[in-house]
Parts: structure tokens; C-alpha cells; sequence
């Protein structure tokens, strides 16, 4: 069995990709190392993950003990990988990066949306895994770029759960702070902004973009609404066909009937997406729903990890990852 190694195990996402690679049946669970907490017992922390019976290991552990062909997932904070993901590769292994530092070009890695690179992050020793609100937003736009009308405008309006913000303490993150209150922020240009222009160029998409981030008072998800403005009003149905297309074999993107609205609800602790497509004059609306930890970070990174190793990529996925017991946050002392 391939090892899997979680590195900077101690955040939101990297806790939810050790739960999948727990229950994963081809993968060998390795070592779950942490600047912060070597030496704590991870249930103490995530009670999720209680029932593994494992402790996080100190700093240096996975480079004293990889081995070629093992697969790190680096869950650090952004900035961070910088130093270590080339050490990991020198090594041998396959990284998985869940921060930004390798997402923009140039770059040696292969952007993990496997609902546009499937075929080259197949066999990729290095990939970097989007971002949730990237993710959210190229889903719910991509298909566009298929279509003959030239887009003219996008406007998204994306809201994300705390989560998002990390596990590192801050004001802002506070219950207190948000709490009965919706807030937008990263008015001036979000750090994600760019790898989203980035994969709209890449797919041959250069309409201006106004991207607004917000935080609800939810502890997951995240909800992207997209208005593509077209040069002229385009046919509802070409539209609706052009989702289709685009998705026909994805196994976890659900294109919704018309009508009904994609769930944040539907797709907590999934790797799913939902999209909600329409067309009003010469606006397609486009919603997407996703798990900003699932499909904007660990299950993603479980899925493109599928993918590297030639594994189907639904292995591992294929189950609801709701905590059985216990909040699935939040420290706890004995």
C-alpha cells in the first residue's frame, strides 16, 4: 500500500484529509506532522478523529523517514510549503499542496481541478490543489468558455464558512465577530483573485471580473453565485446543454434540475459540487455549492491523489464523511 503523509496536520483542512485517508482502502495512513502540537493525541484537537488513536508527530519527521513514492499532502500554512514541498519531491515522493504557493504560473505544478486537468494530473508527481473559492467559481463558469458568445462581464459573489479563514486564531474568526452578521471583505482584491483570472485566461476566458468574498456565520461551506454577462443573449438551452457537456463523466459534479437550488447542506463533508444554471436576456447565473473543506481542499486533494496513483476517483470518496460522534471542531481538554 502507498503511505500518505500529512504535513502541517494541525488545520481544518489537513484534519479532513486525514478522516478520508483513514477510511481510504488503498492508502496506508503515514506519519500527521505538526509544528504546533508533536506529541498530542490528534482526538484531543478533533474529536472527528478520535477513533484513529494517533498522535501528531513532531517537526521532521517525514523527511527523516519518506521514502520514494510515498505521497505527502502539505496541509501548512500559506507560505510555508515553499520550503519543504521541493525537499519532499528530491525525496522521491508525490506532493499534494493545499496552500497557494505553487498555484500560480510558472510553476512546476499541475493545478489540481480535475474537472479540467483530469488527464494531467493523472501520473503528476506534484500538484497544487485549488482553492475553495476558486474551485467554487471555476466550476460554476468554465462551461462558458465552450460556448460561441463572447462573455463580456463576470460578477461572483461568493460566501464562505469560517473555516475558510484558517485555524490560526484572529479576531475576525471569533463566534462573537460573526455571529448573526454577513461580511464581505477583500474589497481591494482577494488573494485568490488572480488564480481564478488565471484559469479563466487559461481557458480562454478575459472578460473583467468582479470577484466579492464574504464570510457567513456557518463553521463549512461555502455558496458561489457567478453572473456571466454575454455580448447578446445567449439560447437557455445551448447553455444548459454546454454544463452538460462539460460534466458528462464527472462523478462529483451534479448539474441540477432547473428550478431547484444547490445546497450548501447537500454537500457538507462530500467532495461534491452542485450547480444551479440559468439564463436571464444576456445573463447566465450559475450557482455552485461546495464544501469549502471537501471539494474546496482535502477531498479534492483525496481525488487528485486517486488520480496520481491511478486509482479510480471516486476510491475513498464514495461515503459520507460526517463526524459519528462529537463536534467535529474545536479543542477539547480532558
Amino acid at each position: 500500500m502507498t503511505r500518505v503523509h500529512v504535513w502541517g496536520a494541525s488545520g481544518y483542512g489537513a484534519s479532513e484529509a486525514i478522516a478520508f485517508l483513514a477510511a481510504h482502502p488503498l492508502v496506508e495512513l503515514g506519519l500527521l506532522e505538526s509544528a504546533s502540537l508533536g506529541g498530542e493525541p490528534a482526538g484531543l484537537h478533533f474529536p472527528r478523529l478520535r477513533t484513529l488513536d494517533r498522535s501528531f508527530d513532531f517537526p521532521g519527521a517525514i523527511l527523516s523517514a519518506i521514502e520514494a513514492d510515498d505521497v505527502v499532502i502539505m496541509g501548512g500554512a500559506h507560505g510555508s510549503a515553499k520550503e519543504f514541498a521541493p525537499k519532499f519531491l528530491e525525496a522521491g515522493a508525490r506532493v499534494i499542496d493545499l496552500s497557494d504557493d505553487f498555484r500560480l504560473a510558472p510553476t512546476r505544478a499541475v493545478y489540481g481541478l480535475p474537472e479540467r486537468y483530469k488527464a494531467q494530473i493523472a501520473g503528476a508527481r506534484f500538484v497544487a490543489n485549488p482553492g475553495c473559492y476558486p474551485t467554487a467559481t471555476l466550476l460554476a463558469v468554465l462551461p462558458l468558455a465552450q460556448g460561441d458568445n463572447e462573455i463580456a462581464q463576470i460578477i461572483v459573489d461568493a460566501k464562505s464558512g469560517i473555516t475558510g479563514a484558517g485555524r490560526t486564531p484572529s479576531v475576525r474568526a471569533l463566534y462573537a465577530e460573526v455571529a448573526g452578521d454577513v461580511h464581505a471583505y477583500g474589497l481591494e482584491g482577494h488573494r485568490h483573485e488572480a488564480e481564478i483570472a488565471q484559469e479563466l485566461r487559461a481557458a480562454g476566458i478575459d472578460a473583467p471580473l468582479v470577484f466579492t468574498p464574504h464570510v457567513v456565520p456557518l463553521a463549512r461551506g461555502m455558496l458561489a453565485d457567478a453572473y456571466v454577462m454575454m455580448r447578446s443573449a445567449p439560447d437557455a438551452s445551448a447553455v444548459r446543454a454546454a454544463y452538460a457537456r462539460f460534466y458528462a463523466g464527472n462523478s462529483f459534479v451534479r448539474l441540477l434540475d432547473e428550478g431547484v437550488s444547490p445546497s450548501v447542506a447537500a454537500v457538507a463533508y462530500t467532495n461534491d459540487a452542485e450547480i444551479a444554471v440559468s439564463v436571464h436576456g444576456n445573463v447566465v447565473r450559475s450557482i455552485c455549492a461546495i464544501d469549502n473543506l471537501g471539494k474546496g481542499a482535502a477531498t479534492q486533494a483525496v481525488m487528485n491523489m486517486n488520480l496520481m496513483l491511478g486509482f479510480p476517483e471516486e476510491c475513498g470518496l464514495d461515503k459520507l464523511g460526517r463526524p459519528s460522534t462529537g463536534a467535529p471542531y474545536g479543542a477539547r481538554s480532558g
